[in-house]
This record gives structure tokens, C-alpha cells and sequence, in this order.
């Protein structure tokens, strides 16, 4: 350990501080060795490590060795094709192709892997064909995001590793900081991306010309992810410190501050996308996956590697909201960042599988365990992580990259608990590479892991990562050439010596972020961990958290409900979210009662639920109660906020329906309004070639001015409506590839777009769920033509729309839409003073109605609440929430259920549901009002 880190400091010393935190957040102290060795651990053995990483390195060697012989010095290897993949010779693949810029990419990401391999030899070598054949002036637009992490992170990397070998003694003695010198020169020329009014960068810039030149072809965006703006610090920080240039590390700075003071200030969140120019939040989502993943982790890792309070506190609020509102362990879902109560969608991206190892650098374990080992179920499933998957666990995008995340976290687990169930982990990754994505001249991505199919890709980070991760799962300290704990790893896994942190240090370390003055301890403490307090003398801690999740995937709820509750067995239960919480369930009263909650019916209808933490379980079971009660409350408050989203409708008017089956379906976030359009859009539907819409319509003469029918899934919505719009359709109706989903049980549905601009979609787009969808294709299979309209509400049913022309568009005359019938539970939360008398400050709030702001749709139940303030009791160890639940009340608006078409079950035969409505012929006409 250097002097900075042995030195003397209280909590205010970065120093002292990067000093703990090396023992502690990288190395754990002997917490592993000490739960390796313990008793009924099953430890794997020395030899079967041994044999594992070695087993390791012959897979490294199979890839490098490929790379080096069938695509050096292009940027990647096509390993089915066994030749190089060099960028404007090969189709385009969007925007994964700003990754290379002929600068032998994989060769640069791959040279601390050398080093970490023990490798020396053949890193000299790769040191100088990097130096001798590696043109960093090329005429090529890149991504200022990739090409930092891969190839300046390669760069420093490489010199990091290489001068302590050099000073070593053994190789590099010829070394005179020649990666040092490009990584300059690079650096320099990502520069120009920094120039806007925000500090934060354009997301591509020319190698060559820079920006906003007409050579240049770029410079016209307005809008950056999250994390590219926010995943610069570390390596822009080590430029400047091994430079003594310091306006690298100011550029950087400046960014982060700009995403900062952007954050929305109620949930503590960022969005996905934002506005370079405006910092305005183009897409409002918010999580731990693709977008903004890495900006989280360089907060952390830049207070460890530069000692700065700053980073640290922005880190803790982020991380104290994400804890609040995005875990729902073992799952991690998107929301709003307006409204963080409401999920926004009910998938997870692959790129989510970092957070368990980041979890662990912050010293929250057992959230940590649990994601991981859902995730792991997930793999033992499907072989390999899908890049996105359903809440349920099904594919969502079936593809998978070779992505080292996953693997990534299992080592920072087996650092933190020394448990060897992360060996057999490792292990299983090792086989399944091997055994489905082993090719001849390397390996290969996976075009889909449910029938095994390759991607001729293999990308650089494969070797960046992957391997390096692996490697040290399974290495011993003696097996290393140097003390990995000297070296903090970037987000592509590259080394940055911890001693940067007192060298060239140009930037002022104190505290001048306005809303703190001084650390928030609470959080603060739980940075650098108690080792006794995460593993208190309990081998089987980690086991004993993973045990009730081990069948979350095969008995998983299908709405995908956080607490998967049937599926914990014996084992502890996670705690009752009250976004969750539905009155009329035995088991979420069950819950409450464990948590000291009681549950009071009063004489006028209401339900009252009051916490005494002396009658909980158990102490941790009381302090879930108090948890619950204070989640109750805010999320009570966030719906007084929440508008009721409007559903559209999907009214088939052809023969024999005339406009009687009105079908509900979900809007789009982009294409034709149909709330501002009257007349709606009506005309015959037709399937699309292919079904899915994801490429090129391959019948448009049956599409052509006509409604699209299509299925959810394999691409973005945006795609499947620019495809139908270019075969010449007038609108498009998504159908759910979920069996059984229906309106009637599902949560309203929301389409986004793809994160890019949508101007250009000029069609409608809805979306139904199966069962309505499947009305509609039943009714092509029998009628063969089959008319609907599309519009924002239903429109007049009369006998005017039965003896029209089906082509007519004349009767765009609607009704005004009749309130809908509420089933939503009134739930009220009172104060309860120590006399028991209520507060009559009440505030009542509407129903909820979640929104998607992706791909797909949330689940939240439909409840009302009204709240009051809350005040504190002076009762010993009682927490005086309540929680009243009023009776249902019928909806205004009275419902004839011969005019409501209800599909609660199974779809009725077309045949049974024409007799119904023959039968009921004379209420369908005299009917004043339609109802969705």
C-alpha cells in the first residue's frame, strides 16, 4: 500500500478513505478466505481451480490466436468467416459499427488482458504492433463513448500494466510511455465532441475533422445517452493525472456536474437520453441497464480513484433512489423519473448484470446476491443472458453478445462472500461458451439463444472482459504477476493504478456541491463495510439468501410481480412493497400481520391498518412495517400527481359487426394522434409478410392502404410502423405475442418509440393485447374482409353505421365518453394519535393508470388512495400509520352488460357471440353511450 493509503485521516480524508476502501470494497479483508474455508462449504479444490483457469486460458488463446491470424489489423474478427470485419466493407449494422475506427480495436482492448493472463510475452509483442501499425487520424466517425472506454481505456490500460513491468525489471525495459503518447493524441481528438453550451459531448465525432465541417459528416445530433455522457471520468481523469494535462479531467467534470444538476430533483433520477444542447430529458425512463448503467459506476469508482467527496454524495443519493424506487429484488425495473412509483416497462436489458458487482463495491450484499442469482436461473435457462427479458422471464430479444457483465459480478461476489457456489457459477459460463458458442476460428455471439443460432461477431470487449473476469475468479494471488487490488478496473475492465489519486491532482477536492455541506453519514457508512456486519460468522449467508429464489424463473408470477412469493419456500421473504400491496390478498395481509401490521374492520366500511412494532415477528420484520408504511405514504402522494391515461379503440364496423365490438388497445408514443383526429382512421387489415414487421414488408400489395397487423416482438414498435408506412399502410394495430393477455386483467399498454426521433411515422399505431387481437384475426379467418376504425374513442353504434356502405368515413360523429367502472380499492392513510382519534385532513387522490415509457407495458394494481399528514405518536415502539380501505363504489355510470363486450375468459366462438348479439339486437340500438 502506497504512503496516501497507510496514512492517518478521519472520514473527511480522501486519502484515508481510498485507502480503506481498497481493503475493504476491493479486497474485503479475509472475509473470502475466511467463508472459503469454512466447514460444509464445499470448496472447490485447488486442483479444479488450477485446472478451470487454465481452461481459461486456452479459450483466451482460441480467440486471440484467430483474431491475430485471420483479422489483425482490422478492428474485429468475423469468426464464422474467419476474416476481419473492417467498417465500410461490410454491411452496415447501425449504430454497433461506431465502435470501430480502424484502429485495430480488439488488439488495443485485449492488452492489460495479457498482462493479467501472464501473458507478458505476448503483450511486447502487441505493445508494438499497437505502436507500429495503429493510425489514430483516420477519416472516420466514431462514438466518443466506445472509443473511450475500449480504446483509450485500452491505452491506458496497456500503459498502466506496462510500465510495472517495466519497473519489474524483466520486460518493457525498452518501454518509453509510446501508449501514453496516443492515448494523448487521442484524447485530443475526442475534444472537439465537448464543445456545446452544456460541457456534455456530442455523441460521435470525426477523427479526422472533428465536427460540423462538411467532412466532418457529423455534429448535426442533439441528443446523447445518459452513460455516454457520463462514463468519461476515470479515463479522462487518468489522462490528465499521467499527463499533467489537465483539461481532460475538466472536460469530464464539467459533464458529470452539467447530468448532475439535470437529475430530477423529487426522485433523485436520470433519464436515458437528454438533450446535449437544452439538457431537457428526451426519454424520461429510468434504470440500471443500457443508457445509464456505467454513469452510476463511475460515481463510485471516481470518488475511489480520485478521492472526491462529490462523487461520492451524488453516488449515495442516486443509489438510495434506486434502492427506493427501481429494486424490486431479486428484479430491477425501469420507471418514470416524474413518476418512480410507475414501472416503465416489464422487461430487463442484459446490461443490468453489472449492478450485483457494483452493489458489492458499495457494500450492499444481500441485494446483490439476490439480483445475481435470478439472473443466474435466468442463464441456467436459456444458456446465456438474452439481451433483454420479460419480468417473467421470458425472451424479450433473443440475441447475446458475449456480454462479460454477468461474469463481471460473479467474481466481485466470490471476492466479497468466498463463497464457492461462485466457482460452480464460473464454471457453468466456461462450459456454456465452450459447448454453444466455441466456434472453429473463435467464438461467436448468439443470434438467438433459444435455438442456438451464431452472429458472425465477436466483439472486443469479449476479450477485454470476459476473460480477465474468469481468469481471476479462479486465480490464486500467487498465480498473478502483480496485486490486482492496486488497480481499480474501468467499465470495459481496464486497470487504473489507485496511486493516480495523489498524482497531478488539478482539480480542487472540496466540497462545493450546493445542496451538501457535509456527507450524509447514513449512507456514507455503508461504503466501506464491516465485514463482521455483511458476514456475521455465517458460511451459508449468501446460500441462505439464494436458496428461496433458486425456482424464481420456473415458478415465476406471470405479471411479474417483484416478490415472487410462492416461489420462497421456507425461506426468508423479501419484504411486502406497498406498491404491491392489494388489500383483498390473504397472503399481503399474512405479511402485514408478520410485520406488526393490524388489520381493523370499522363499522362504516373501512379498513383500518395500524403498525405496533412490538407485536412484529421480529425486529427486522418491524422495521419492513415501518418500511411499508412509509412507502405507503409516498406512493399515495406520487398519485395525486398521476392523470388517467385515456385508452384508444379498435371498432370493427364491416359486416356482420357494424361497429358493436369496440376492442380496447393502447396508444403510441409517436405517428398520428388519434386523440386530435375526429374521424379516427378506418379501413380493411391485413397481416404483414413477416409477421413480426421487422424488416422489409415482403407483400405490400396486400398491405397498401390498409391496417397492418402485426405481432409484438424481435424489434422496437418504431421499426415495425416505419416498415408498414413504407409498403404504403395507413395504420397498424400490434398484436401481444403474450398468450392470454387481455385488457381486462393487464395494466393499459403504452408504445414508445426507439429513443431516436419518430417525426417521420405519420400513421396510427395501437396495440392490443392477445385476446383482442385474436377477435380480430378470428374474424379474418371467417369473414375473410374485415373493416375497423381506429380512433380515439368508440364511435356512434346506430342502425345509420348498419345500413351504410362499409367504405363510407361520413359518421365521425362520437359521444362523449361515459366514465369508466371503477374496481380500483379507495384506500386511505390516517394518522393515529395515542388516543386513537383520526385526522380529518384528507386529500384524495385518482385511480392509477401506468404508462410505458419503452417497449412495453407495467404492472401496478389500480388502487385509490387519500392521505393525510402523518405525525408521530408518543406511544413506546409503536409506529402509528394507518391505512384505511374504503368499500368499492359503482362508477356513475351505470353499465348494461348487453352493451360492454367482455372477454373475461376464453374467447367465445364467433357463431355463439353473433347469436348474443342477434338476441340483443333492440338494446344495441337504443343505446346512447359506448364504453371501452
Amino acid at each position: 500500500m502506497s504512503g496516501a493509503a497507510s496514512g492517518e485521516g478521519g472520514s473527511g480524508d480522501p486519502a484515508a478513505r481510498w485507502g480503506r476502501w481498497k481493503l475493504l470494497a476491493l479486497g474485503l479483508l479475509s472475509a473470502s478466505s475466511v467463508l472459503a474455508a469454512a466447514p460444509g462449504a464445499g470448496a472447490m479444490s485447488r486442483e479444479e481451480k488450477r485446472r478451470l483457469g487454465n481452461q481459461v486460458l486456452e479459450m483466451f488463446d482460441h480467440a486471440y490466436s484467430n483474431y491475430m491470424e485471420h483479422a489483425y489489423p482490422a478492428d474485429e474478427l468475423m469468426p464464422l468467416t474467419c476474416r476481419g470485419r473492417v467498417r465500410g466493407q461490410e454491411p452496415s449494422r447501425g449504430d454497433v459499427d461506431d465502435a470501430l475506427g480502424k484502429f485495430s480495436l480488439t488488439l488495443i482492448d485485449t492488452l492489460d488482458t495479457l498482462v493479467v493472463l501472464n501473458k507478458t510475452k505476448e503483450f511486447e509483442d502487441a505493445v508494438k504492433n499497437v505502436i507500429k501499425d495503429v493510425n489514430l487520424d483516420n477519416d472516420i466517425v466514431v462514438s466518443v463513448f466506445e472509443t473511450n472506454i475500449r480504446v483509450l481505456g485500452g491505452l491506458l490500460g496497456g500503459h498502466s500494466v506496462a510500465i510495472m513491468l517495466k519497473e519489474k525489471g524483466e520486460y518493457m525495459q525498452w518501454y518509453s510511455g509510446e501508449l501514453l503518447h496516443m492515448a494523448k493524441q487521442l484524447g485530443y481528438k475526442l475534444l472537439p465532441a465537448f464543445n456545446t453550451t452544456s460541457g456534455l459531448p456530442y455523441p460521435r465525432v470525426n477523427l479526422k475533422f472533428g465536427l460540423r465541417s462538411p467532412e466532418a459528416r457529423t455534429g448535426t445530433e442533439t441528443d446523447t445517452c445518459t452513460a455516454c455522457a457520463g462514463t468519461l471520468i476515470l479515463e479522462f481523469a487518468a489522462l490528465s493525472r499521467f499527463t499533467g494535462t489537465s483539461i481532460f479531467e475538466e472536460y469530464a467534470r464539467k459533464a458529470l456536474d452539467f447530468l448532475w444538476e439535470k437529475r430530477q430533483r423529487n426522485s433523485n433520477l436520470v433519464g436515458v437520453t437528454i438533450n446535449i444542447h437544452t439538457g431537457d430529458w428526451v426519454r424520461k425512463d429510468s434504470g440500471v441497464g443500457a443508457g445509464i448503467d456505467s454513469y452510476y459506476e463511475y460515481l463510485l469508482k471516481a470518488y475511489v480513484l480520485l478521492g472526491d467527496d462529490r462523487f461520492l454524495e451524488r453516488f449515495n443519493t442516486h443509489y438510495d433512489a434506486i434502492m427506493r424506487y427501481i429494486s424490486q429484488p431479486p428484479l430491477l425495473l425501469d420507471v418514470h423519473i416524474h413518476k418512480p412509483m410507475l414501472n416503465a416497462r416489464t422487461w430487463m436489458d442484459s446490461l443490468l448484470a453489472f449492478f450485483p458487482g457494483l452493489q458489492v463495491l458499495k457494500g450492499d450484499i444481500r441485494p446483490a446476491i439476490e439480483t445475481h442469482e435470478m439472473l443466474y436461473q435466468v442463464i441456467k435457462k436459456h444458456n446465456f443472458l438474452p439481451e433483454a427479458f420479460t419480468t417473467d422471464f421470458r425472451v424479450h430479444w433473443a440475441q447475446h453478445p458475449l456480454r462479460p457483465e454477468f461474469a463481471e459480478s460473479t467474481y466481485f461476489l466470490y471476492k466479497a462472500t468466498g463463497d464457492p457456489y461462485y466457482l460452480e457459477v464460473g464454471k457453468t459460463l466456461i462450459e456454456n461458451l465452450n459447448k454453444y458458442a466455441r466456434v472453429p476460428c473463435g467464438f461467436a455471439a448468439m443470434k438467438d439463444v433459444r435455438t442456438g443460432s451464431h452472429e458472425d461477431r465477436m466483439d472486443s470487449f469479449f476479450l477485454a472482459e470476459m476473460f480477465k473476469y474468469l481468469y481471476l475468479l479462479f486465480a490464486d494471488k500467487e498465480d498473478m504477476v502483480f496485486d490486482i487490488e492496486d488497480y481499480i478496473f474501468t467499465t470495459e475492465a481496464h486497470l487504473l493504478p489507485l496511486w493516480l489519486s495523489t498524482t497531478n491532482q488539478t482539480m480542487s477536492k472540496k466540497n462545493t456541491t450546493t445542496e451538501y455541506t457535509e456527507l450524509d453519514d447514513s449512507n456514507f457508512e455503508w461504503t466501506c463495510p464491516n465485514t463482521q456486519i455483511l458476514f456475521p460468522n455465517d458460511p451459508m449467508y449468501a446460500q441462505s439468501i439464494r436458496e428461496p429464489l433458486k425456482n424464481v424463473v420456473d415458478k415465476s408470477c406471470p405479471r411479474g410481480v417483484a416478490r415472487v412469493e410462492e416461489s420462497f419456500g421456507s425461506g426468508p421473504k423479501p419484504p411486502l412493497r406497498a406498491r404491491d400491496f392489494m388489500a383483498s390478498n390473504p397472503e399481503h395481509l399474512e405479511i402485514l400481520k408478520k410485520m406488526g401490521v393490524s388489520l381493523i374492520h370499522l363499522k362504516d366500511g373501512r379498513v383500518q391498518l395500524v403498525q405496533h412494532a412490538i407485536q412484529a415477528a421480529s425486529s427486522l420484520d418491524a422495521e419492513d412495517g415501518l418500511r411499508f408504511m412509509q412507502e405507503m405514504i409516498e406512493l399515495s402522494s406520487q398519485q395525486q400527481k398521476e392523470q388517467q391515461l385515456p385508452p384508444r379503440a379498435v371498432q370493427i364496423v364491416s359486416h356482420p359487426f357494424f361497429g358493436r365490438v369496440v376492442l380496447t388497445a393502447g396508444p403510441a408514443q409517436f405517428g398520428m394522434d388519434l386523440s386530435k383526429h375526429n374521424v379516427g382512421t378506418r379501413g380493411f387489415v391485413a397481416t404483414s409478410k413477416p409477421y413480426s414487421g421487422c424488416s422489409e414488408i415482403t407483400n405490400p400489395e396486400a398491405v397498401k392502404e390498409k391496417i397492418a397487423l402485426m405481432q409484438r416482438g424481435q424489434c422496437m414498435f418504431a421499426e415495425k410502423a416505419r416498415n408498414i408506412q413504407k409498403a404504403g399502410a395507413i395504420g397498424g394495430i400490434v398484436i401481444d405475442d403474450n398468450e392470454g393477455s387481455s385488457s381486462d386483467t393487464a395494466p393499459l399498454f403504452q408504445m414508445a418509440g426507439d429513443g431516436k426521433n419518430t417525426d417521420d411515422i405519420k400513421i396510427p399505431m395501437l396495440f392490443l393485447f392477445n385476446k383482442e387481437g385474436n377477435i380480430i384475426l378470428d374474424a379474418i379467418r371467417e369473414y375473410e374482409s374485415v373493416e375497423v376504425l381506429l380512433s380515439d374513442k368508440a364511435k356512434d353504434r346506430d342502425l345509420e353505421m348498419e345500413n351504410m356502405d362499409q367504405k363510407s368515413s361520413e359518421n365521425d360523429s362520437h359521444k362523449q365518453r361515459p366514465e369508466e367502472t371503477s374496481a380500483s380499492q379507495d384506500l386511505r392513510l390516517v394518522s393515529q394519535e395515542p388516543e386513537g382519534e383520526e385526522s380529518s385532513d384528507v386529500t384524495h387522490l385518482d385511480s392509477l393508470s401506468p404508462v410505458d415509457a419503452d417497449s412495453d407495458s407495467i404492472s401496478i394494481s389500480n388502487q385509490e388512495f387519500c392521505i393525510t399528514e402523518i405525525h408521530e405518536a408518543n406511544v413506546q415502539e409503536t409506529e402509528s400509520t394507518e391505512l384505511d380501505n374504503q368499500p368499492q363504489e359503482q362508477s356513475q355510470t351505470e353499465t348494461d352488460s348487453s352493451s360492454n363486450v367482455n372477454w373475461d375468459n376464453k374467447v367465445q366462438p364467433m357463431e355463439s357471440i353473433l347469436a348474443d348479439w342477434n338476441e340483443d339486437i333492440e338494446a344495441f340500438e337504443m343505446m346512447e353511450k359506448d364504453e371501452l
